[in-house]
């Protein structure tokens, strides 16, 4: 049996990678665009035909964008881009008020990790192996004392 480490004990161990996603809730935009856009396009082929190809637009992007959590740091997937962050540039996270969760770099850029919420933060810290502090255990904890 092996030892564990000092910050396995605080959270369940998860396999890596681990990777987080939009809510499978979201797919459902995608057959009521289908319908707007049939209605837009049944309006004036010519014109509005274009429009059809933003259903499969908007699923590409659904299934696109992820973060991925590595033993050797996050893999944030955007759009059109990816990032490639090592665990020894990650300073922090941050959570701007209406935006997506930030992770802040030693040199004080800050990088958008798609798909992460507050409430993913347990998930998270325990596929970082507590690289990532969970804030949740960390109230839990102080309420015991």
């Amino acid at each position: 049996m092996s030892t564990p480490s000092p910050a396995s004990h605080d959270a369940p161990a998860v396999e890596l990678p681990q990777t987080f996603r939009i809510q499978r809730l979201a797919y459902f935009a995608v057959p009521m665009m289908f319908v707007v856009t049939v209605i837009l396009a049944g309006a004036s082929l010519v014109w509005l035909g274009w429009t059809l190809i933003l259903p499969v637009l908007l699923g590409w992007w659904i299934v696109r964008i992820r973060t991925v959590v590595t033993e050797d740091g996050l893999r944030a997937v955007h759009t059109f881009s990816t990032r490639e962050i090592p665990w020894s540039e990650i300073d922090g996270l941050q959570f701007p008020r209406w935006s997506s969760v930030r992770a802040v770099l030693a040199n004080g850029t800050r990088v958008r990790l798609p798909a992460i919420t507050f409430a993913d933060l347990p998930r998270l810290s325990a596929a970082s192996r507590g690289r990532i502090p969970d804030p949740y255990a960390a109230a839990a904890a102080d309420d015991e004392n």
